[in-house]
């Protein structure tokens, strides 16, 4: 068996994740499929790169020395590919803009003004629950940029040489509930009054169970979680059996409550990254505008804007890419409804 890049890819996954199951999800590959490759590495280089553990697989010394030769060249090979086949597109009048997100009502907003303002731009889209998963394509050529949401509390694993541009610094996380919940009454839910209810929320998004985890444990709440995906999740929340959390962005609808939490204790910092500066100016002023028109569309997090705008502020602070310290106004210069 003679090495090529994408084995040397695979080495890099797995010592990123520092699990099989996380890096077989991050390379689009079945685990049984990943690990049969990992042997055969092994075999190849007549040494054991990975010591397999319950609690993951962390590299060996000579693991460590392989990956210290590895990244590099993985690097310069995606950015090789990358780098021709946007000329090649360019030369040939169109651009086709490899993106991928985690979910967000801002996307097909974005879409739509990326379209008509950059008219030699096809973008496609590259839905994933793992920001992580995202990065890694990114960096690996697979993707040319991701727009990803990292929960407070739980860091994303940035590859060397992405740039990034933070749009939020920290956006609130809202709970839905039953429109006839007691709390849906309140403006503001606290925690303490959903101590009865159990939650359900999807495990596979990167950091979201551990973060509600920490937040009830704060609380000295000690509810049922249970996993499903958050289609579910809402169906559940509007016939009582469950409460979820939400972006505040989340459209509403007749039989849900959409609610701030009461301190907001959960917060995610929403970003874009992206391999060269130039990709993400292309790109950031049209996904900056579709997010505030959405926002603005979300008459829960319209109110919370509203609510924590202090009297001196008419929008955001921070220029652009400086990102989002705190939110606290709501720009009134986003163009057009990004509703899906």
């Amino acid at each position: 068996m003679e090495l090529e890049v994408r084995h040397l890819r695979v080495l890099c996954a797995i010592a990123d994740t520092g699990s099989l199951h996380k890096a077989a999800r991050e390379l689009g590959l079945a685990q049984p499929s990943l690990s049969t490759q990992l042997r055969r590495i092994e075999r190849a280089l007549g040494a054991q790169l990975f010591v397999r553990a319950r609690t993951g697989c962390r590299p060996t010394p000579l693991g460590l020395a392989v990956l210290s030769r590895a990244r590099p060249l993985v690097a310069e090979f995606a950015a090789i590919v990358t780098e021709t086949r946007a000329a090649a597109a360019r030369a040939a009048g169109g651009f086709r803009l490899r993106i991928g997100a985690t979910a967000s009502r801002a996307i097909p907003g974005w879409l739509r003004l990326l379209r008509a303002r950059v008219p030699r731009i096809e973008p496609t889209l590259h839905m994933s629950v793992s920001a992580n998963a995202l990065l890694g394509m990114v960096a690996a050529g697979r993707l040319d940029m991701a727009f990803v949401h990292e929960v407070e509390g739980s860091p994303l694993r940035f590859p060397p040489g992405l740039s990034r541009r933070v749009l939020v610094e920290r956006e609130p996380q809202f709970v839905t509930l039953a429109a006839d919940h007691p709390a849906a009454s309140r403006q503001v839910v606290s925690l303490a009054e959903l101590a009865g209810d159990r939650w359900m929320v999807d495990s596979t998004v990167d950091g979201e169970w551990d973060a509600l985890c920490r937040v009830l444990r704060a609380a000295g709440l000690n509810p049922e979680i249970l996993h499903g995906d958050y289609l579910t999740a809402y169906s559940l929340a509007a016939i009582g059996e469950v409460v979820t959390i939400s972006q505040p962005t989340a459209h509403p609808r007749p039989d849900c409550a959409i609610r701030p939490l009461e301190g907001d204790p959960i917060g995610v910092r929403l970003l874009l990254a992206a391999r060269t500066d130039a990709e993400l100016d292309e790109a950031y002023a049209g996904l900056e505008e579709a997010y505030w028109s959405v926002a603005r569309d979300a008459p829960a997090y319209r109110q919370w804007l509203e609510r924590v705008r202090t009297p001196d502020e008419s929008g955001p602070p921070g220029g652009r890419g400086a990102g989002r310290r705190i939110v606290r106004g709501l720009p009134d210069t986003a163009a057009g409804p990004c509703r899906p």
